[in-house]
């Protein structure tokens, strides 16, 4: 039953944050769960035509109007919704960019302005220590224009991922770049569906999915507890420096990804099983072990359950609604990459025919919740609780640039609090593979991963 909350004259009360949204209430002022969707504009808009499509958004979208309220009495979270929503869109022009540029660390002179602006919104937190007394309410959605040389334009939505996850990010980059191109009409049509905000997963799920005897979730919790104190991550670099998270990019040619995607669907696995398992043996290459020494890897897959909820929600409902499976996986080096992705492709659908993703759900938050307030419980204190997030499906854009001419774009979320080694945001642009591979620095360098994600376009290639 939800708590009572008294409300302000000037918001009203949505509805009580579910489960595994007040996780992510816990993790984001940590750093984990910062969730930015951004485009690169090659021709800009100007700033007031970015405005309205981003407002139309906001207005599509209703969670994206609201606000999070903590409840000191409780602990518990909810959303409110103000009675006149206001949109907060900051804009920096060219000299404001440079300034904040030249502040970012910057090692490797490739990297280009854009991806460091994507970098500088993962870290920016306004969710960051909040004051457990306060009764300030905390916008979910903030949107910044940032002015980069070239006369190019970045455009960037940062949000808390309680309302926000990876397929809503998606959806808000897919759908703000419709509207400042050609289908501006036919995108506006599909926004006139949500009205309120969507249910909490949890109050979605069909109860028989549920069941989950007492004896066997206090198994699953042990094994759980027990398998995490054995398993193995990349070598740290930096345990005492803050960190911030930093990406690099996995991308395959066109000839090179349609090889991959025959190869999986010969087999009948997924892309994100031979990700997976791509990942595993880079990783272990990379540590220079003795032949056949044991390496315990775990492997975390995000599954978006929109379609398989009651009642079944849009694929372009926003909020949360991704639960994930954990498999851990032996590695003794000498692995041949297709075996080793069936074994992990098995393994993870095994156990969402078994509905682990619903059975095992309230579990994995609350070990989620105990590394967030206890470090310690983790090696090095590094919240390291995965090798590798990845997601189960992979999506697909086979549109080509709008009106503006995007001409890159990334989605992913920020997860250098508690999170895997490596969170991958796999995607398919054009018939190219093409990832964004987080990871927490300086946890690990840039070179580091670098060399690690190389490793996996190697194996990945050799093997196709």
């Amino acid at each position: 039953m939800a708590a009572e909350q008294t409300t302000t004259a000037n918001s009203r009360l949505s509805r009580q944050l579910g489960g595994t949204e007040q996780t992510w209430c816990k993790a984001v002022p940590g750093g984990t769960g910062i969730t930015v969707s951004a485009l690169l504009f090659s021709n800009p808009p100007d700033f007031s035509v970015i405005t309205d499509a981003v407002g139309k958004l906001q207005t599509a979208h209703p969670i994206l109007s609201s606000q999070i309220r903590h409840d000191p009495a409780t602990g518990l979270f909810s959303y409110v919704t103000p009675a006149t929503p206001h949109l907060k869109i900051q804009s920096f022009d060219s000299p404001s960019t440079a300034e904040i540029l030249r502040q970012l660390p910057n090692p490797n002179s490739s990297v280009s302005d854009f991806h460091l602006i994507v970098e500088h919104e993962l870290n920016r937190n306004d969710w960051r220590s909040p004051n457990p007394e306060s009764h300030v309410d905390s916008d979910v959605f903030f949107a910044g224009v940032y002015a980069l040389p070239g006369d190019k334009l970045a455009v960037a939505l940062r949000l808390h991922t309680s309302a926000c996850d990876s397929a809503t990010a998606w959806t808000l980059c897919m759908e703000l770049r419709a509207l400042l191109g050609e289908e501006e009409g036919i995108i506006q049509r599909e926004l006139e569906c949500e009205t309120k905000i969507a249910p909490a997963m949890e109050d979605c799920i069909p109860e028989e999915k549920l069941r989950k005897p007492f004896w066997a979730r206090g198994i699953d919790m042990f094994g759980y507890s027990m398998n995490s104190l054995r398993m193995s991550n990349l070598n740290f670099e930096d345990t005492e420096s803050p960190r911030a998270s930093n990406f690099v990019t996995l991308h395959m040619n066109k000839e090179d990804t349609h090889q991959i995607l025959n190869g999986c669907k010969a087999r009948g696995i997924k892309l994100s099983g031979l990700l997976s398992a791509a990942a595993m043996m880079s990783a272990y290459s990379s540590k220079g072990l003795l032949d056949y020494q044991q390496e315990k890897y775990a492997v975390v897959t995000l599954i978006n359950c929109r379609s398989i909820l009651d009642p079944v929600l849009s694929s372009n409902r926003a909020g949360f609604y991704h639960s994930g499976i954990l498999n851990t996986h032996d590695i003794r080096g000498g692995e041949e990459l297709w075996e080793l992705a069936g074994r992990a492709y098995t393994a993870f659908a095994d156990a969402k025919n078994n509905n682990k993703h619903f059975t095992d759900l309230a579990d994995l938050n609350f070990l989620m919740s105990k590394a967030i307030e206890n470090p310690g419980l983790t090696p090095s204190s590094s919240l390291r609780t995965s090798l590798i997030s990845i997601f189960e499906e992979t999506p697909v854009d086979d549109h080509g640039p709008c009106g503006y001419g995007v001409e890159d774009y990334v989605v992913c979320s920020s997860a250098h609090g508690v999170g895997p080694n490596i969170a991958i945001f796999n995607t398919i642009r054009g018939g190219e593979l093409d990832c964004i591979c987080l990871y927490p620095s300086p946890l690990y360098s840039r070179k580091r991963m670098l060399e690690l994600i190389d490793g996996m376009k190697r194996i990945l290639v050799e093997a196709k």
